[in-house]
């Protein structure tokens, strides 16, 4: 009989980490007996359905601290591994990380797995705030039978972490020309692709922007700051120069770029950027967390069957 491995995960939206659970989910489902539990429906949900991948909403898990609705999301948690009694759960994101992990430990669950795909302490908060951060971390991996993490670099301030890259494929690019196309004739276009948030940075291109009248960009993605990048493009008078494409296909926007650009300020072992190298663009990053890994290797080093591999090899050890 197959293992039972039940996924979760805090957002159904789709990012870096949604992207690492369908890769699994998918990838790994044929030795394993897979479902996959989050907080909403979206992109990620729409797209397990579609491979025939079970889904399962969990209403009270939400990326927002509230002790209420984390108590909530702890009993459903609960009451979803009991019924499940899977042979695994494999926890991504923070918040489902945190409630996830006692959860499981309390129901009996005989394997519990956490993926980091980046330090939640390392980003702009107030002292008192990184602290609690850092301690909740400390107790979720405490808590955990087995913790991975995607880059050299988060391996080395996890202790006792199994390192394990995000993987790719191959994958045959569109002509970008809907990128393009929204351009001047010949201009040549600067991109990024990124959920708009403040992590992502996107605004210190819309700065530069501003500084360099030669300067096109093309930022592609959606999220909470949408608004206010809008905002300082209009502020700046740069609608002709400085374009939000929201969401493209990263193999239809990529050849739509002279340049890749990353300029976030946080990370974990980011895929666009694995993307932006395997289509042969010029890459400019900022060398947070596993960037300057991507970077510094061959993009054959990052390979899907790999990281599936050495998954599977983590669910069946004992």
């Amino acid at each position: 009989m197959k293992k039972k491995v039940l996924y979760v995960i805090t957002k159904g939206n789709w990012g870096g980490a949604q992207r690492y659970v369908f890769d699994l989910a998918t990838g790994l489902r044929g030795e394993f007996d897979v479902a996959v539990a989050c907080g909403s429906t979206g992109a990620l949900v729409e797209k397990l359905r579609e491979k025939e991948i079970r889904t399962i909403e969990v209403p009270s898990l939400r990326r927002d601290v509230s002790a209420s609705s984390d108590m909530r999301a702890f009993f459903e948690l609960l009451r979803l591994f009991r019924r499940e009694r899977p042979d695994v759960v494999h926890l991504n994101s923070s918040k489902a990380g945190g409630v996830g992990a006692l959860a499981a430990r309390m129901a009996g669950v005989p394997k519990v797995v956490f993926t980091s795909h980046g330090l939640a302490w390392d980003e702009n908060r107030n002292f008192i705030s990184k602290t609690l951060i850092y301690l909740a971390s400390q107790l979720t991996f405490a808590l955990c039978h087995t913790v991975i993490t995607i880059s050299k670099h988060h391996q080395n301030r996890v202790r006792g972490s199994a390192l394990v890259y995000n993987g790719i494929a191959p994958m045959e690019f569109g002509s970008g020309e809907i990128i393009r196309s929204a351009f001047p004739r010949g201009a040549r276009i600067v991109g990024t692709v990124g959920e708009l948030t403040r992590n992502k940075n996107q605004k210190t291109l819309i700065q530069q922007a501003k500084n360099d009248p030669s300067l096109y960009v093309a930022i592609v993605g959606e999220g909470e700051d949408r608004a206010m990048l809008e905002q300082k493009i209009r502020e700046h008078g740069l609608q002709a120069r400085v374009k939000l494409f929201g969401f493209v296909p990263v193999r239809e926007a990529l050849k739509g770029f002279d340049e890749f650009v990353l300029p976030s300020l946080k990370e974990g072992l980011p895929y666009v950027l694995l993307e932006a190298k395997l289509a042969g663009l010029p890459i400019v990053a900022n060398r947070v967390g596993g960037v300057g890994e991507i970077l510094d290797k061959d993009v054959s080093e990052f390979s899907l069957q790999k990281m599936l591999e050495q998954t599977a090899a983590l669910y069946q050890r004992s």
